[in-house]
C-alpha cells in the first residue's frame, strides 16, 4: 500500500494538477505534475468509467499504486503528480503498466538520477 503521506486525495488538488500543470501522455496514461512545498511528492490516481467497471477501475487503480510505490523513494520530493488511465491500460499486466510508469516518470523528470 503507498503510505499516506504519498497520497493526493483533495479533489481540488486533483482540479489544480490537472489545470496548472504539465502533462505527458502514452497510449496507456497521462502523467500531470505541479510542485508543491511538501517535502515528499504526492500521487493521485484517475480512472473514469470509459476504463471499464467497478472491479476493472480498482483493478487498474491497485497497479498504478503499486508501481508508484516500488519506485517512491527513487523520486523527487515536492512534486503533486497525477496518473490518469487511457483505454489502452484495459487489459495490461503489472510489468506493462509499471513500464509504463516509470516510463513517463522519467519524461516527467521526477527520478533523483535521470
Amino acid at each position: 500500500m503507498l503510505p499516506k503521506r504519498y497520497r493526493l486525495t483533495n479533489s481540488a488538488d486533483f482540479r489544480r494538477v490537472h489545470a496548472q500543470g504539465r502533462s505527458w501522455s502514452n497510449r496507456m496514461l497521462v502523467l500531470c505534475k505541479l510542485s508543491n512545498a511538501l517535502p515528499n511528492s504526492r500521487f493521485g490516481f484517475s480512472v473514469s468509467r470509459h476504463i471499464g467497471k467497478a472491479v476493472v477501475r480498482n483493478h487498474t487503480k491497485r497497479l498504478l499504486r503499486e508501481a508508484v510505490r516500488a519506485h517512491c523513494d527513487l523520486l523527487l520530493p515536492g512534486w503533486d503528480v497525477v496518473l490518469i488511465a487511457r483505454k489502452g491500460i484495459v487489459g495490461a499486466g503489472c510489468r506493462e503498466v509499471e513500464e509504463s510508469v516509470v516510463l513517463l516518470l522519467r519524461w516527467g523528470r521526477l527520478f533523483r538520477v535521470a
